[in-house]
């Protein structure tokens, strides 16, 4: 079995169990159509259709219910009124319909027009967390590209706000919005040189060394993480992907089994197992 085999297959074990316990907040969703070419990104999802695709779901009832809350706004308190209709959408599409797109795309309306450091991270973290496990290349560049404008925000807000700076780092390293996926980095390691101790900093460079390939220091950061924090089991799964795509199969089974020890879900834990036999 070549290296690619082994890379594919591993990461099949990887995103299976990241789906399990760190995917998306919402099920998936349904394809949308996509814009033309763009410099950084084959293909960009365009924000009024997503929403179109999105209603196609709805129930007369409910495309009344959404039509008359985009509507809503009238003279007087424009802004009071529009923040209150992004919030009633977000909460729909949430709890009613169960998806994720039109719920982040409300959800971060209304922190950009409060403008507030708290509901900025949220909704910024809240992109960026589904980026982790989504696979379309138009998707990645949408979720990325939300979620550098909002943790932008968010540090014109607070700019010493780690967490921000971080998630910023993390949209060019994981989004496909730049020519240049590492330009976030150097302001991810300087807040690892000022606080160690962040794991969240860890954890995207870690993630950036599994993306260029250098495994060595995804290993080191992951190491840094499973040791503070022994149960942080997207850290240990994170190693032990490291592991195997370097090639060390030894340590790689050392993780996987920890992995399988730590879960209950029948699922993960066959492709664990398959994982494992293949190693031996």
């Amino acid at each position: 079995m070549n290296r690619q085999q082994v890379i594919l297959i591993s990461s099949g074990v990887l995103l299976l169990v990241m789906l399990v316990f760190f995917g998306n907040t919402i099920p998936p969703k349904k394809p949308v159509e996509v814009a033309a070419n763009t410099p950084h990104q084959e293909k960009k999802i365009e924000v009024e259709k997503l929403l179109t695709h999105a209603k196609e779901r709805l129930t007369p009832q409910q495309l009344e219910k959404v039509t008359s809350l985009e509507n809503s706004v009238k003279r007087g308190d424009i802004k009071n009124q529009q923040l209150s209709v992004y919030r009633q959408l977000a909460s729909f599409w949430r709890d009613t319909i169960k998806l994720f797109e039109p719920y982040a795309f409300y959800t971060a309306e209304a922190a950009k027009l409060e403008n507030s450091e708290k509901n900025l991270t949220f909704a910024g973290h809240l992109f960026l967390n589904n980026l982790k496990t989504e696979a379309d290349p138009s998707m990645q560049n949408w979720l990325a590209t939300n979620a550098r404008d909002l943790f932008k925000q968010a540090l014109e807000v607070n700019p010493s706000n780690d967490s921000s700076k971080v998630g910023l780092g993390a949209c060019y390293i994981f989004g496909n919005i730049s020519e240049n996926p590492m330009e976030g980095i150097s302001a991810i390691r300087e807040v690892v040189q000022r606080d160690p101790d962040n794991m969240f900093a860890q954890m995207v460079l870690g993630l950036g060394g599994v993306k260029s390939g250098q495994f060595d220091k995804a290993i080191e950061h992951f190491t840094i993480i499973v040791n503070k924090e022994p149960d942080n089991l997207e850290a240990i799964l994170n190693l032990a992907e490291a592991q195997d795509q370097k090639g060390d199969k030894a340590n790689a089974i050392k993780w996987y089994k920890v992995v399988k020890g730590k879960i209950a879900n029948p699922e993960a834990q066959k492709e664990l197992d398959a994982r494992i036999k293949a190693l031996q």
